[in-house]
């Protein structure tokens, strides 16, 4: 899994959220472009570079996401962006560099010819871990503190965050952004996961997000499409509506018992007889309640009073 693609995403839909990182933000922050340059002689690729607006020059900020220890990091971002702000000066009043670390130990070990750089305002260095509890975070720190939530701890996680912005931001459209941020980190953090499983995680749907709507139209996205063809192919439509209902709640029941089943183990017969008489009600709310189990024993807790 590849978290610079997630920050990459997460920057295209807000490229503000930098700055959220940062000690110091220019007063006109939501107005930057998140964009990749090309610099030659000789020839360098910078991924992660935010433009001011073009109608007056300001402040350019490199940025870095760096989840592989390189020692030879600061190296680089050094001979980038000095390139790349030297060659376009006229536009720039100045330059800011940043690298995004899980944690201190991915730094690059020797810092010693960059000493007085690393320790300026002009270099920030961000490690999410200490970014602090995800719970008492802004929603933007805490969507980039979820790309390292651990994986048991992480779908709870996301959970609250979708609670949280359902109630936290109001605006519409902004809510939607945080939405399609949320699933995009999740859905690249559990990549072999089916969209089914993501949604069940989730206790969503992830139909109508970019991150979906993307997967789908690349072919990526796997779907329940037997049944459905075969019912278009006779023209029977009632028959394909009642079959698809009944394909959908065998892959739900077949999905909770997959995912119990990761989660301890093979399960008793007698607990898995109990699912299988579930109707799609009850199954969606054993999908949610899963993931805040940690013993078998918290599951029978939950069939009982079901």
């Amino acid at each position: 899994m590849k978290r610079d693609s997630i920050f990459f995403q997460i920057f295209q839909q807000s490229p503000a959220l930098l700055f959220d990182l940062l000690p110091d933000a220019p007063d006109n922050a939501d107005r930057y472009r998140f964009a990749s340059v090309a610099v030659k002689e000789p020839k360098f690729e910078i991924d992660g570079v935010f433009l001011p607006p073009d109608d007056r020059p300001g402040v350019v900020y490199y940025a870095e996401v760096q989840f592989q220890r390189d020692d030879r990091l600061y190296e680089r971002i050094v001979s980038e962006s000095s390139n790349h702000f030297y060659r376009n000066r006229d536009q720039f009043t100045d330059w800011q560099a940043a690298v995004i670390y899980p944690s201190r130990t991915m730094e690059q070990k020797d810092v010693y010819p960059y000493r007085a750089l690393l320790n300026s305002d002009q270099f920030h260095r961000i490690y999410l871990n200490e970014l602090g509890d995800i719970r008492e975070l802004p929603l933007g720190l805490a969507l980039m503190r979820l790309t390292i939530e651990p994986p048991r701890k992480a779908p709870k996680a996301a959970r609250y965050l979708l609670a949280r912005s359902k109630t936290e931001v109001v605006d519409p459209q902004a809510n939607r952004a945080i939405i399609e941020m949320l699933t995009t980190i999740m859905v690249y953090r559990f990549n072999k996961l089916s969209r089914s499983e993501v949604e069940a995680m989730l206790g969503t749907s992830l139909e109508k997000t970019r991150v979906y709507q993307e997967a789908k139209a690349e072919g990526e996205v796997i779907g329940e499409a037997r049944g459905e063809a075969r019912g278009e192919a006779r023209g029977e439509a009632r028959g394909e509506a009642r079959g698809e209902a009944r394909g959908q709640q065998i892959g739900q029941r077949s999905l909770v018992l997959r995912l119990l089943d990761r989660k301890f183990g093979p399960l008793p017969d007698r607990i898995q007889d109990s699912i299988l008489e579930f109707d799609a009600v009850k199954l969606e709310a054993l999908a949610i309640a899963l993931f805040d189990f940690t013993t078998v024993q918290d599951l029978e807790a939950w069939l009982q009073v079901s």
